[in-house]
C-alpha cells in the first residue's frame, strides 16, 4: 500500500512522527509512505529542526510554498499536490489538523478521486470566523477514512449527518469513521522519558527544579489585533512580578515580530527588562515537552499544547474563546480565559490556589498510529 501524508506546520510535522514511526517498526514491509511538505512553516526552528530530531524521514517532496496570503497560499498548495499526487498515484493521501495544508490536500485528493485519510477528524470549535473551523469540516466532508480523537468528535460527525456505524467497503459517500486516541499522545508517551536526556534547556534556562509558568501565543487573531495581544502579555507581566514566578514564552516568528510594534513601546520595554520573563527563540518538540513536564501552569493559545498540558497532567489557562478540546474544559483541567487580561489572571490565582483539577483518561492509549496504520491496511485488502 502506498501512502502520501501531507505536513506542512509545525504539529503536523510531530504528528506526522508518530505514523512514520508506526510504518517504520510494525509495517514497513507493508506500508510505503511518501512524505510532502508544503513549507507552510518555512523556518528552520520551525520545521527543519522536528525532522532531525524525531527522525522522520526527509520529504520526497518539497513545495517550498512559503508565507503568502490565505488564498494564494492554498492554491499554490492545492496546485503542487495535485501534480504529485497524479505522479505518485498512491492508495491514500493522509492528513492531519485542520491548517491550509490540510484544506488544500483535502481538495486536490477529492477531485482527483484519491481516497483522503483525515487524522483528528470530527473535532469541532464551532466557530466558524475561525478559518481552521472551515478547514476541519469541509476535511472532513472530503475524506473517506475518518479517525478520530475523543468520543465529543465521534458525537459531533454524527450530529453534523454522518454514520459512525458504516462498514466496509468504504467511500467518499460511505466513510469509515473510528476512535482511535489521540496520535499526539503516542508522542508524548514514546518522548517524555527521554526529553530531558537529550534537551539542555532547563540547565540553559536556570530552572531545574524551580516553579515557572510555560506560555505560548501565535495565533493571528491574538497576535495581530493589538489590544488582544496587549491583554495576554500585561497578565503575563502581571502574574511574572505578583506571583515572583518566571514565565517562559518560545516566541512563535510572527509573535516575536509583532511584540515589538502593537502592545506598545510601554508594555514592550516592560516585558524585556523583567528578568523573570523570558523571551526565548522557538523550541524544538523535545526541548518543549521538557518545558511543558516541568511547567507549573501551561497559558496558550495552541491546541497542541493544550492537549500537551492535559498528557503530562498540567493546569491549563486558554487564551481563546472557545476550544476543540472540550474534555479539557470540562473536566476542570482547564479554563477558557479568551484575550481577557482579568480572566487570565483570575484563572491563573485559581491554580495557584488550592484547586484540584482532574485529568481522566479520555485521549487513548496511545497507540493511535498502529491503529490507523492497520485500519488502512484492512479497509483495502
Amino acid at each position: 500500500m502506498k501512502i502520501i501524508t501531507i505536513v506542512g506546520a509545525r504539529p503536523q510535522i510531530i504528528k506526522a512522527a508518530a505514523l512514520s514511526r508506526a510504518i517504520r517498526e510494525q509495517f514497513n514491509a507493508e506500508i510505503e509512505e511518501i512524505i510532502v511538505h508544503t513549507g507552510q512553516h518555512y523556518d528552520k526552528n520551525m520545521s527543519d529542526v522536528f525532522f532531525q530530531e524525531l527522525d522522520i524521514p526527509r520529504p520526497h517532496h518539497n513545495l517550498n510554498i512559503g508565507s503568502a496570503s490565505q488564498g494564494n497560499q492554498t492554491a499554490r498548495m492545492l496546485l503542487g499536490i495535485e501534480d504529485i499526487l497524479m505522479q505518485e498515484k498512491p492508495d491514500f493521501l493522509v492528513l492531519f489538523g485542520d491548517t491550509n495544508s490540510t484544506i488544500a490536500g483535502a481538495l486536490a485528493g477529492v477531485k482527483l478521486h484519491v481516497p483522503v485519510v483525515h487524522i483528528e477528524a470530527g473535532l469541532r470549535s464551532f466557530n466558524k470566523n475561525m478559518p481552521e473551523e472551515i478547514n476541519r469540516i469541509v476535511c472532513d466532508q472530503s475524506s473517506t477514512l475518518l479517525f478520530v480523537p475523543t468520543r465529543a468528535g465521534i458525537s459531533n460527525l454524527q450530529k453534523e449527518g454522518f454514520h459512525t456505524n458504516n462498514e466496509a467497503p468504504f467511500s467518499l459517500n460511505h466513510p469509515g469513521i473510528f476512535h482511535c486516541g489521540d496520535i499526539m499522545f503516542d508522542n508524548l508517551v514514546y518522548f517524555a522519558g527521554i526529553a530531558e536526556e537529550r534537551t539542555t534547556i532547563l540547565r540553559e534556562l536556570s530552572l531545574k527544579d524551580k516553579p515557572f509558568v510555560l506560555c505560548t501565543i501565535h495565533r493571528d487573531n491574538n497576535t495581530d489585533n493589538p489590544q488582544r495581544l496587549n491583554a495576554i502579555f500585561s497578565a503575563i507581566a502581571t502574574i511574572a512580578s505578583t506571583r515572583n514566578l518566571e514565565i517562559v514564552i518560545p516566541l512563535h516568528p510572527r509573535t516575536a515580530r509583532l511584540l515589538k510594534s502593537q502592545p506598545g513601546p510601554d508594555l514592550y520595554h516592560r516585558l524585556i527588562n523583567d528578568r523573570r520573563i523570558r523571551l526565548i527563540p522557538p523550541v524544538s518538540y523535545l526541548e518543549m515537552v521538557a518545558l511543558e513536564k516541568n511547567a507549573s501552569l501551561i497559558l496558550t493559545d495552541s491546541g497542541g499544547v493544550q492537549k500537551e498540558a492535559y498528557f503530562f497532567k498540567k493546569p491549563l489557562v486558554v487564551a481563546r474563546p472557545e476550544t476543540e478540546w472540550v474534555e479539557i474544559i470540562k473536566n476542570g483541567a482547564g479554563i477558557l480565559a479568551d484575550a481577557d487580561e482579568r480572566r487570565i489572571l483570575e484563572s491563573a490565582d485559581y491554580f495557584f490556589g488550592e484547586a484540584a483539577p482532574n485529568f481522566p483518561d479520555v485521549f487513548g492509549d496511545g497507540h493511535a498510529a498502529e491503529f490507523i496504520c492497520r485500519t488502512m491496511l484492512e479497509s483495502i485488502s
